[in-house]
């Protein structure tokens, strides 16, 4: 998935979960943005761990950017 791509993806769903306007989700640092969308992971039940670099590397292997 490219930045535009994944970008185009977490606005949508800012707008649609949390209500944010564009402008709103462009002036958010990924952290705010992180911590608003805390609440609606917590309450769907996603794991909470963070990704490790291993796994990182291997979506970076099957989904290589460009």
């Amino acid at each position: 998935m490219s930045f535009a791509q994944g970008a185009r993806r977490l606005a949508g769903q800012a707008g649609l979960l949390l209500g944010w306007r564009p402008d709103e989700f462009w002036r958010a640092t990924p952290d705010e943005l992180a911590d608003a969308l805390g609440p609606l992971r917590a309450m769907s039940g996603a794991d909470e761990t963070p990704m490790c670099r291993e796994m990182l590397e291997r979506l970076r292997e099957i989904y290589p950017d460009g």
